[in-house]
């Protein structure tokens, strides 16, 4: 899966939370979050991510119902593993080093990831 801009994500968001939703719903949704685009610039992006395979469409009366093929979990997969191989030369551990060593780890986020550690070494 290829990466997908923020403006994109944003899309994704929207129909992860509202599958089936309009051009109008999804304009609305995205206008909310102080993205306002106009109803054509929706639909244009709408039809890219379906050409790249990541919304369908039904048609309802006189409206197109526009909804995610793929789940937030395989995007996040997706972007994970570009990150992990492109700035990290696939090395996890070098990851999760920097995200601990740069990034402010609350206690309790600290002792959730020791618990999934520790989790994992049993389930191995």
């Amino acid at each position: 899966m290829e990466a997908l801009s923020d403006v994109q994500l944003a899309f994704m968001r929207v129909l992860w939370t509202q599958p089936n939703a309009s051009v109008g719903q999804v304009k609305r949704a995205l206008a909310s979050e102080g993205r306002p685009l106009a109803s054509t610039t929706v639909a244009t992006q709408l039809g890219r991510l379906e050409k790249k395979g990541l919304v369908t469409h039904e048609v309802e009366g006189r409206q197109y119902r526009y909804r995610a093929t793929v789940s937030e979990h395989q995007v996040q997969q997706s972007a994970l593993a570009r990150l992990t191989t492109g700035l990290f030369g696939g090395d996890v551990t070098a990851l999760v080093h920097h995200l601990l060593d740069h990034g402010e780890v609350g206690a309790s986020e600290l002792a959730e990831v020791k618990r999934l550690i520790e989790a994992k070494e049993r389930g191995q």
